[in-house]
């Protein structure tokens, strides 16, 4: 039995590259009339980092400078979402459900998968960037990418995107 495809859940760094990984969640998300939920995941910041703005600045600004850093990440999401919706979908049908914006903050592969798990997604799109042009380099993905695979018990489409 072929699996319906419900939810797709597209992770993405946000990279200049990763246009295409959009674009192919998009098609699947129309191909199988499913939601799309477009994720970045932040990673946190590290202790010697933290200390060194505690140093500088007082909590409430730290405070004020994620939440503003979170609202921009969410407005870039929504705006990538809106120009793909304006551009390749008006003349056709749209989407069933407009794609839905979505950051989190912790280890990106384990986020991506707990992710997906709470949404019980059926899909997940990334993309990824060799590191390398040799031949051994074009064997091996990102290595959120290969996480990803490697830990999740759901299918993972991986897109390769440019440098």
């Amino acid at each position: 039995m072929i699996p319906d495809i419900k939810t797709i859940l597209y992770a993405s760094d946000l990279g200049d590259g990763s246009k295409r990984a959009f674009y192919m969640a998009a098609k699947e998300a129309f191909r199988h009339n499913a939601n799309m939920i477009f994720l970045n995941v932040v990673e946190p910041v590290s202790t010697s980092t933290a200390t060194l703005l505690e140093g500088y600045l007082n909590p409430q600004a730290i405070v004020g400078m994620r939440s503003q850093g979170f609202e921009n990440l969410k407005a870039l999401m929504e705006s990538r979402i809106d120009d793909f919706c304006l551009r390749e979908l008006s003349d056709r049908e749209s989407l069933a459900n407009h794609p839905v914006a979505r950051i989190e903050e912790g280890p990106a592969a384990e986020t991506i998968i707990q992710v997906a798990d709470e949404l019980d997604a059926d899909l997940i799109v990334m993309g990824t960037r060799t590191r390398t042009h040799s031949m051994l380099g074009r064997f091996f993905i990102g290595s959120t990418a290969q996480s990803v695979m490697q830990l999740s018990n759901r299918p993972v489409m991986i897109v390769p995107i440019e440098h």
